[in-house]
């Protein structure tokens, strides 16, 4: 029980002093986070990195502090280290899926297929990418719903990216009877297009006979526009042909059946 004394009062104010470090500690590097997200965000680096950035550093700083608090309570680095070696070692077995995570949250940044703020399509998933950390890749769809993918994943997935170039081209298909005059019906889309403001003029709308189909004669129409206006136009021309189809007494058919009953006598 003496011995037990003594120990306690050896190792008390050591345990107590490392537990002030650790507590100190985490909270300056708390503090010292947001500084450097105010920084990261002044600064001219890529939002994609800003996440990352953050994520490692304050890794980084929580294992010094953890180191700083090991060294009041007097244990040696070697043992330290040799400690952490093997512990590292057990973990990196069990995490076997989140290293590959992480080492896809590189190679994201690393070759950036995508960044911040892009539109993508991914695993059936479409959405904007609102961060890339190191684990995690994480998207806000279109009804706002928060998907999260493991960068793992993402890194040997197939990505369509709708933000890197400038201009989209929007392809839709529409249909008229055979008895209606295909030439009045190009002139009519024709003139659809050249009226919308938001469809470019350059490069120039096509309106092309595409098929014979079983019903009906089909037309392609194709037109370029600006990225963010996609969305407007598509839902715009739908409308704006059946309307003016309507008008002009073109018809839009849909597939029928002649059922022919025999009945035997």
């Amino acid at each position: 029980q003496e011995k037990l004394m003594e120990l306690m009062a050896e190792y008390a104010p050591k345990i107590v002093g490392a537990l002030i470090i650790l507590m100190i500690g985490f909270k300056i590097v708390k503090v010292l986070i947001r500084m450097l997200d105010k920084a990261l965000n002044k600064s001219k680096v890529d939002m994609s990195l800003h996440s990352f950035i953050k994520s490692v550093a304050s890794f980084i700083l929580k294992i010094a502090v953890i180191i700083t608090a090991a060294t009041i309570l007097d244990i040696p680095m070697t043992t330290f280290i040799s400690v952490l070696s093997a512990a590292g070692l057990a973990i990196g077995l069990a995490l076997k899926d989140s290293l590959s995570n992480f080492a896809g949250g590189v190679l994201i940044l690393t070759f950036r297929p995508f960044n911040v703020d892009d539109f993508i399509e991914t695993g059936g998933y479409m959405g904007t990418v609102k961060e890339i950390q190191i684990l995690y890749t994480y998207l806000t769809t279109i009804d706002n719903r928060r998907v999260v993918i493991p960068n793992g994943e993402l890194a040997n997935a197939k990505i369509v990216n709708f933000s890197v170039e400038d201009t989209r081209r929007v392809d839709l298909t529409f249909g008229v009877g055979y008895k209606d005059d295909i030439l009045k019906v190009k002139d009519i889309l024709n003139k659809i297009m050249s009226e919308h403001p938001l469809i470019l003029k350059d490069p120039q709308p096509v309106v092309r006979v595409t098929e014979y189909a079983e019903s009906a004669v089909k037309f392609i129409v194709k037109v370029w526009c600006k990225k963010e206006d996609y969305w407007d136009i598509y839902y715009d021309l739908h409308e704006q042909v059946k309307v003016t189809f309507d008008k002009e007494g073109i018809s839009i058919p849909f597939p029928q059946r002649d059922v022919h009953i025999y009945q035997k006598s």
